[in-house]
């Protein structure tokens, strides 16, 4: 029974992570290193995990050869992320041991119907699950996030979400009539905690607060190592705290909410008149290099953010705060005025201890948190483990590219 216990335990690991060491299942699990030698054997030799060549990286800490790794059979089955946002849709496909296989990205309207986004985005998860080279029956499940609280009873989007034809749709249910495959759901900042913290800025902090400011303002909270929803799923939602009452109407029915100061669409409108109109890109590349108006506005947003930030750190006593979405792209410029305001506003022990961070995952924080919803519900015991080559790659931290990049798809491992 306990090495029944042990087998688990080790294959749920490399669940999680994707692609561990020996010793790192020595470390994370707790069991003695004789005892993992000799489960890792077993489940090598019935095919449940395979062991990829070393790489540079893999060294445990320790000068020499590096260490092998290993990882669930990648060819036992894939999952497909999609992330549904105000203005673009999101698709990635990746295997057990956590390589992105073909990933792929389109514009949508910002206020897109939900059936006709549903659609387009099970267009683009068939091209590249066919790009991966993979069969639909291959497919174990589709994670999908919006932008926005769900209620985490229903699966359904609150009305302030993403736009209205959202509204009282069982989004996971529609979705997994267009796919074809089970689908779950959760909200966009919830899936980028979730990322974060397996393969980003979050790792080893079991308390923290991801903070993704794009066209809205969304929190999640992380606390003993696991999301906190709330009661109905809107735990986190910072975007619309009242920060001015006689403030403009925000979507979701109130006045001065936080997201109608600080998301991307008030600050380009507040740009037309001294700079035209301008996109996120551009404000990001006017910022960095060195416009008086566009680092400003930015500031601006990180004092106001800051602030109900600091309300967190109160609350929650945070170890990490991390800022994802578009904006985070701004760094220093945007993280300084944050942490400003944290230090200004929170009580100074929760000020101490909150680490204010760039997100390492970019855009793509939402999709790969997608992949991940379908990484736990995988049972190891219930894959058929196969024989054959695996290729090897594992989701890393985006690279960091120059603004004047600007915004472009990725396919294939990275």
């Amino acid at each position: 029974m306990l090495r029944g216990s042990n087998r688990r335990r080790l294959l749920a690991l490399l669940q999680d992570h994707g692609a561990l060491t020996r010793a790192d299942l020595v470390r994370r699990s707790g069991i003695s290193r004789a005892t993992v030698s000799g489960v890792v054997a077993a489940l090598l030799d019935e095919g449940f995990i395979h062991e990829l060549a070393p790489t540079s990286g893999a060294r445990d800490g320790r000068v020499g050869r590096p260490s092998a790794l290993l990882t669930l059979d990648p060819a036992s089955g894939a999952a497909v992320g999609i992330d549904i946002d105000h203005n673009c849709l999101r698709v990635v496909v990746a295997d057990l041991s956590h390589t992105v296989l073909a990933e792929a990205q389109r514009p949508l309207d910002i206020d897109h119907d939900a059936d006709t986004a549903m659609a387009l985005a099970a267009d683009l998860m068939h091209l590249v699950v066919a790009e991966a080279g993979l069969e639909p029956s291959q497919i174990l499940g589709v994670g999908m996030g919006l932008a926005g609280p769900l209620d985490h009873a229903t699966g359904r989007p609150n009305p302030s979400s993403i736009s209205p034809s959202w509204v009282g749709v069982d989004a996971a249910r529609e979705m997994r009539r267009h796919v074809g495959h089970i689908v779950h759901i959760d909200n966009d900042a919830n899936l980028g905690a979730l990322a974060e913290s397996m393969w980003g800025a979050g790792r080893g902090a079991s308390e923290a607060a991801y903070v993704k400011v794009d066209t809205g303002v969304g929190a999640a909270l992380i606390l003993g190592g696991q999301i906190y929803r709330g009661a109905v799923g809107t735990a986190g939602e910072i975007g619309h705290s009242t920060i001015a009452e006689d403030g403009p109407v925000c979507r979701c029915g109130n006045r001065g909410c936080l997201e109608r100061f600080v998301g991307t669409p008030a600050l380009l409108e507040s740009l037309r008149g001294s700079h035209g109109d301008l996109t996120v890109h551009d404000l990001l590349h006017l910022a960095a290099a060195g416009d008086s108006g566009c680092r400003r506005v930015i500031g601006d947003a990180g004092r106001l953010i800051g602030v109900q930030v600091a309300n967190l750190c109160n609350l929650l006593n945070p170890r990490r705060v991390i800022i994802g979405g578009s904006l985070s792209a701004a760094g220093d410029i945007l993280l300084d005025p944050i942490r400003a305001s944290i230090e200004r506003c929170a009580l100074p022990m929760a000020a101490a201890t909150a680490e204010v961070v760039a997100g390492e995952l970019g855009d793509r924080a939402t999709v790969l948190g997608a992949l991940s919803l379908v990484f736990r519900q995988v049972d190891p015991f219930e894959l058929k483990p196969r024989r054959g080559p695996v290729p090897v790659a594992r989701i890393q931290p985006a690279v960091k590219e120059a603004v004047e990049a600007g915004p472009s798809s990725r396919s294939g491992s990275v």
